[in-house]
C-alpha cells in the first residue's frame, strides 16, 4: 500500500506550515476576499475521501485565470482546462535543484496514474522570463520526458509577473547568476476551477498527486 510521507522532522513540518500559511494569506490579500484557513495534514496517509496534500484551502477560491504562450507559441489559458484537474507550479529551466525534482515527480505521478492521467493537466509558469526561451524550454521538457504532457508557459516579465501576483509567488532573481529564488509550491485546482490543495515542492511525493487527482477531477 502506498504511503504519503509528510515532513519527517519538526523543523521540516514547521517550514512546510510557514510556507503554506504564507501562500494562503497572500492569496487572500491579493483577492481582497475573506481570509482563508489552511487544514494541514500530519498523518502518514489520508483517510478515505480526504486529500493527501499538505494543505487544503478553506474556503477554496476560484483560481485566477491567466493567458500566456507555451514554448510552441500556442496561446494557453488556465480556464480552457475546466473539466480537468490541474496541477499548477512555478519553475525555470536553469534551476539547479528543486524545479527538475518537481517535474520528475510529476512525470512519475503521470506514469502511476495510468489511464487516469487524462483527468489532469500539468502546468508550469516560468519565473525566469529571460532564461526560459522556447528553445531552452523545449529542451527541458524533452530531457524530462514530459513533452506533450506538461504545458510550460513563458512570456515577458510583465506578463509573467501578473500571474506571480495572482498566486502570491515571490520571484527574486540573484544578480550576476542564473539562479532565481522563488516560492516552490504546487496548487491543485479542481475541474470546476477552484484552487483547493497546496503542496510544498520540497516535501510532496508523486503518490500524493496520484491520490488527489481523482478527487480534484470530481469537484
Amino acid at each position: 500500500m502506498s504511503r504519503f510521507r509528510k515532513p519527517s522532522t519538526v523543523a521540516g513540518l514547521l517550514a512546510a506550515i510557514a510556507l503554506l500559511l504564507a501562500v494562503a494569506a497572500g492569496a487572500a490579500a491579493l483577492t481582497g476576499g475573506p481570509s482563508q484557513t489552511v487544514s494541514i495534514a500530519v498523518d502518514t496517509a489520508p483517510a478515505p475521501g480526504q486529500f493527501a496534500a499538505q494543505a487544503v484551502l478553506t474556503p477554496p477560491r476560484i483560481a485566477p485565470d491567466f493567458t500566456l504562450r507555451d514554448s510552441l507559441g500556442r496561446t494557453v489559458s488556465l480556464s480552457q482546462f475546466r473539466g480537468h484537474a490541474v496541477i499548477l507550479t512555478f519553475i525555470y529551466a536553469h534551476c539547479p535543484d528543486v524545479c527538475p525534482l518537481i517535474v520528475a515527480k510529476l512525470h512519475q505521478a503521470l506514469a502511476e496514474l495510468g489511464p487516469r492521467a487524462r483527468e489532469v493537466q500539468l502546468i508550469g509558469v516560468s519565473v525566469d522570463p529571460s532564461g526560459d526561451t522556447p528553445t531552452v524550454v523545449n529542451a527541458f521538457l524533452a530531457a524530462h520526458a514530459v513533452t506533450g504532457h506538461f504545458e510550460y508557459l513563458i512570456g515577458s516579465r510583465s506578463q509573467l509577473a501578473q500571474v506571480w501576483r495572482k498566486y502570491a509567488v515571490a520571484v527574486l532573481p540573484r544578480p550576476g547568476t542564473s539562479v532565481v529564488g522563488h516560492a516552490a509550491v504546487l496548487y491543485g485546482i479542481t475541474a470546476a476551477g477552484t484552487e483547493l490543495t497546496v503542496y510544498s515542492a520540497s516535501n510532496f511525493q508523486p503518490q500524493m498527486i496520484v491520490h488527489d487527482v481523482p478527487l480534484l477531477a470530481a469537484r
